[in-house]
């Protein structure tokens, strides 16, 4: 286990509010849509903006999904939470509070791992969750096109979220970003949310403080809904500059609520930060306790999908992968299925790992492509990789195979490297001829070998591939050349 990094003697404290928009057809409390992109104020029922005489229903399919979290996190599931209502007055709140839960939560506890470069280490972090609440979304306030007003969408409102609160246990930057990443990953992978961040589906809160070490927890400040991984990075790097200049300034940070404005790279203080006692939260009077059976919860597991860190232990114990190879093909299941079928159809799973996580991952990083379009499918790359495993074709020429085949201009393996006359040398006569005539054209660097210099062996090495036009099997050179110069 690794300390945590200091900077400028200060020890970095991060905690995370995650919102999670849950994937049900209709709101939380009432029959209204939830679709995005409609009109405004098209999809807003009279339970949704608060008409009196209305009454909140409970959508089953949102506890389904707060189920679903709790299994796939660890967490203990109640059988019995409450709701409840924060109050507080903003203008696209249409009731006064928003309902939520406070006392008693339906998911408490669990934690979420992940994997983070650490001083040249890939090191394995854990944080722990506090909980995760069902409430509903407020509306949204447009600022755009209304002639210096402001607007109301109701849309929104009602809309079914999961609310997941950390412990304060990230002490860095790139900590944060590995754990939204990760929760990002588990929350789609298992269904409940569809994760557009530009869409508001998947919205981040980091509490950010900062102390010198063995000190109490310092004021933090709450950084409000980060869209993308790479601002949130951004933002939260800014925000600890920020508290420590203004620390050793000699100025007190002040608890609040800050957004991360994109274009300067800088927070910037919205309001001050409420505690739990201003929203003055009471039982919701218009809705019962909320009640989850054992047979609810066993019927839920059985529905669940094998999930990422169980895909990933099997992925280590049936392929022989490292744990961060099988973390990484694990981002998705439509990447462990992919990485399963081209391991089965190439024999060879590591370099199989291997192909997904550079070239392939490179290429669909480039055209923002997901796995399940990529251009080269899984046979083909299983294909590919049998032909440098049997000595067909070198790892150079099977990047050019790789490239045609990810153009479309052509979709079988072995016809691309017959048209490119990409097949290696193993005539062991023909390479022992041009070894031959290497050592004979540089007696220079077989002087230096024989001397113990080992890059006079590489020259050599380079000089018998460059006369075979790149043809000859790299590791049938070496082990001739080697022989020949210590025969």
């Amino acid at each position: 286990m690794t300390s945590a990094p200091l900077i400028q003697g200060y020890e970095v404290v991060i905690g995370f509010e995650t919102h999670a928009q849950l994937q049900t057809r209709s709101k939380i409390f009432s029959r209204a849509s939830t679709a995005f992109g409609a009109a405004p104020n098209t999809q807003a029922s009279p339970v949704d903006l608060a008409l009196p005489g209305t009454l909140p229903v409970m959508n089953r399919e949102a506890v389904q999904c707060a189920i679903k979290l709790g299994l796939a996190i660890g967490s203990h599931i109640a059988p019995r939470s409450v709701f409840a209502r924060k109050n507080y007055f903003y203008p696209d709140l249409p009731k006064g509070y928003q309902i939520s839960q406070f006392e008693i939560p339906v998911v408490q506890g669990g934690e979420v791992a992940f994997f983070v470069d650490e001083n040249k280490q890939t090191v394995r972090k854990v944080v722990r969750l506090v909980r995760a609440h069902l409430e509903e979304d407020a509306g949204k306030s447009l600022h755009e096109d209304f002639h210096g007003q402001s607007g109301i969408d109701l849309n929104r409102a009602g809309t079914p979220l999961l609310e997941i609160v950390t412990e304060p246990d990230m002490r860095s930057s790139a900590e944060a970003v590995a754990y939204a990443k990760e929760l990002h990953k588990i929350v789609t992978w298992i269904g409940i949310c569809d994760g557009n961040m530009q869409e508001g589906s998947f919205r981040c809160d980091a509490n950010v403080s900062v102390r010198r070490p063995g000190q109490p927890l310092g004021t933090r400040r709450e950084i409000k809904n980060l869209n993308s991984f790479k601002f949130m990075q951004q933002a939260i790097d800014f925000e600890i500059r920020w508290q420590i200049e203004q620390i050793e300034d000699g100025h007190a940070i002040q608890q609040a609520t800050v957004l991360f404005d994109p274009d300067t790279g800088e927070t910037r203080a919205m309001r001050s930060k409420e505690d739990s006692a201003d929203y003055r939260y009471f039982p919701d009077p218009d809705l019962p306790p909320l009640f989850i059976s054992e047979r609810w919860v066993k019927d839920t597991q059985a529905q669940m999908p094998e999930l990422p860190r169980k895909m990933a232990e099997r992925l280590v114990v049936d392929y022989g992968l490292p744990e961060y190879d099988a973390t990484t093909l694990t981002q998705s299941p439509a990447m462990g299925a992919y990485f399963e079928a081209a391991a089965r159809a190439s024999g060879a799973p590591k370099l199989a790992s291997n192909w997904i996580m550079g070239e392939v991952s490179k290429r669909l990083n480039a055209e923002e492509l997901g796995i399940e379009v990529a251009k080269v499918s899984a046979a083909q790359l299983g294909a590919l990789i049998g032909r440098i495993q049997d000595g067909t074709i070198s790892n150079n020429a099977a990047r050019q195979v790789f490239e045609v085949l990810w153009n479309g201009d052509s979709t079988e393996v072995d016809a691309v490297i017959e048209a490119k006359g990409l097949k290696q040398m193993n005539d062991s006569g023909a390479l022992e001829q041009i070894i031959d005539e290497v050592l004979a054209a540089n007696p220079d660097n077989v002087a230096q070998f024989k001397a113990g210099k080992d890059k006079a062996f590489n020259a050599l090495v380079g000089q018998a591939m460059k006369a075979s036009k790149g043809k000859a099997n790299p590791a049938q050179v070496n082990a001739l050349l080697r022989a020949r110069l210590e025969g």
